[in-house]
């Protein structure tokens, strides 16, 4: 294969990808149709099958890149110089503008948690989806990484006896619901970004609320 040919089939790849990432996103993963991605990426249903075999890989593909992608900025965050309050603002701040550049995210990742509460666990074991597992493979990973940087960056200015996962789930939760409420944020959320006082307020045992 020429080089310009590996440089047009990566191209297709990503243009799926994104195309993906936005349909399962409006309307989740059972009823997306291949025909309808291949359409929205400006190919045809046979080209997409080349890239991707299956909508259970494609979903899997589409989901693990914006995860790799979210992981990476965290992880810029968390290497930042400066003290433990800088470093989590800064965390909160890279959490909140990727989930606003990339706005398909938050809705995938909020579709799931309800699926998956409304299925009992024969369901589960039967299948559907790849999602619960992307979930557990990817996004349990991902806490605990950050639960870690936590743990060990802030041991000296964290809140006494805060749980800490659980205030983490909490912040990204927020963001999460603010980025997938699309036409809601403003009326419900208000103009503002609080992410940042509100995670100092929940994790600092003497927060700067300037």
């Amino acid at each position: 294969m020429s080089r310009q040919a590996a440089r047009d089939d990566r191209s297709t790849a990503e243009r799926i990808l994104d195309a993906a990432e936005r349909e399962f996103a409006a309307v989740g993963f059972a009823p997306a149709r291949l025909a309808d991605i291949a359409e929205r990426a400006g190919i045809r249903r046979p080209s997409l099958l080349y890239h991707f075999e299956s909508k259970e890989q494609l979903y899997r593909a589409a989901v693990e890149r914006a995860f790799d992608q979210l992981g990476a900025e965290l992880l810029r965050s968390m290497a930042l110089a400066g003290d433990f309050e800088a470093r989590l603002d800064a965390l909160v701040g890279a959490f909140a503008r990727f989930l606003d550049a990339r706005p398909t995210l938050a809705p995938i990742i909020v579709r799931e948690l309800i699926d998956d509460a409304e299925h009992d666990e024969d369901t589960r074991r039967r299948g559907g989806g790849p999602g619960r597992a992307i979930m557990l493979e990817q996004v349990a990973p991902l806490l605990g990484t950050v639960e870690t940087f936590v743990r060990e960056a802030g041991s000296e200015r964290l809140r006494a006896g805060l749980p800490i996962r659980a205030a983490i789930v909490q912040v990204a939760g927020d963001l999460l619901l603010r980025s997938a409420a699309g036409g809601l944020r403003a009326p419900l959320w208000g103009s503002g970004d609080h992410a940042k006082l509100l995670a100092r307020v929940l994790f600092l045992a003497d927060p700067d609320l300037r």
